[in-house]
């Protein structure tokens, strides 16, 4: 197929053009490049714009001969949408809607969006399957969650055919260690642990350790970036119009911060200092996947379920890029 993948620079966006690539796809790369890299996709995939872009977006699918899309180009920091709301609705919303517009003007009915866990908000309950009722506790997931019920309406009105994936942690690196996690600034805890590694900072700071969760630490559950690219190959071959896939995609195995420290300090043989910190208003003690559905409805299972595999990963990245993209 002739995929368009916006937002196809950034973290996980390069991994599914990487994926598609390999699988035999034509993909076309649209990024503005704010927070993706060049350097991750191929030259001559990339189409520099932006996403708001409406009339640009229907040259390029035209052009192009588009036959999905996939996007990977929301804002994604709950902090700074906090602080600056205006961005993320403006984007991930307002923005997002021209996207639709623009694929019904080229004849395109088909799209995977990359939604995300923080649609649930704080659930009652652990692990987190679908049907948990979506209430989002920032502007990010209530942002991600409008364009989940736009691409509803519009699958029932104009019979879009749509994938709405929501994420849990995504880590890891590609496994040749060309391409990789690098955001500034970072706020993933798996690269800021391999930085102190790195000799880039001077420790760790956790963030509470009285959770009630085994070892005092919150628990999240790690998706390695590589699973998720092959969840969004196998959901963009499921696409039927009018009907919309809606899933968690999650290994449904909890990590504590402990835990990942601890992998860490195997992995890279580094001491790997921490000091304890306050809590974080808005964290929630354990935040772990049900991906029952993904498996059954994509066919789909993760393959890197090993922690320490998953940092090794990351690891080989951040060794050869110790400062990202730039270090080439």
């Amino acid at each position: 197929m002739n995929v368009l993948i916006v937002g196809g620079a950034g973290y996980i966006g390069s991994h599914a053009v990487r994926c598609l690539i390999d699988a035999g796809h034509h993909v076309t790369v649209f990024d503005n490049l704010s927070y993706g890299h060049r350097e991750s996709v191929p030259e001559q995939s990339l189409i520099v714009g932006d996403l708001a872009d409406r009339k640009h977006l229907v040259q390029v699918m035209k052009e192009h001969k588009i036959e999905a899309v996939m996007h990977f180009a929301a804002f994604a920091l709950v902090g700074e949408s906090v602080e600056n709301p205006a961005i993320y609705y403006r984007n991930n919303v307002i923005a997002a809607v021209e996207l639709l517009d623009a694929m019904r003007e080229a004849g395109v009915n088909k799209i995977v969006f990359s939604s995300t866990t923080a649609t649930y908000g704080e659930p009652d309950l652990i692990p987190i399957a679908e049907t948990t009722r979506q209430d989002p506790i920032n502007p990010y997931g209530f942002t991600k969650l409008v364009f989940e019920r736009a691409l509803a309406d519009y699958s029932a009105a104009y019979g879009l055919g749509y994938a709405a994936l929501r994420y849990f942690n995504a880590a890891g690196a590609h496994p040749s260690g060309e391409i990789g996690e690098d955001h500034t600034p970072e706020s993933h805890l798996i690269p800021i642990v391999l930085q102190v590694a790195l000799g880039q900072r001077e420790h760790i700071t956790i963030f509470g350790d009285d959770y009630p969760t085994p070892d005092g630490t919150c628990i999240r559950d790690y998706i390695h970036v590589q699973d998720l690219a092959t969840a969004h190959l196998s959901a963009l071959q499921r696409l039927k119009p009018g009907s919309g896939i809606r899933v968690n995609l999650g290994t449904g195995q909890g990590t504590s911060v402990r835990q990942i420290i601890q992998a860490a300090r195997d992995v890279t043989g580094h001491a790997i200092p921490e000091i304890m910190g306050q809590r974080r208003a808005g964290d929630p003690p354990e935040l772990v996947a049900d991906a029952t559905l993904a498996r059954q409805v994509l066919d789909w299972t993760p393959q890197y379920t090993d922690l320490h595999e998953t940092i090794e990963t990351a690891w080989r990245w951040h060794q050869s890029h110790p400062t990202g993209y730039s270090s080439r």
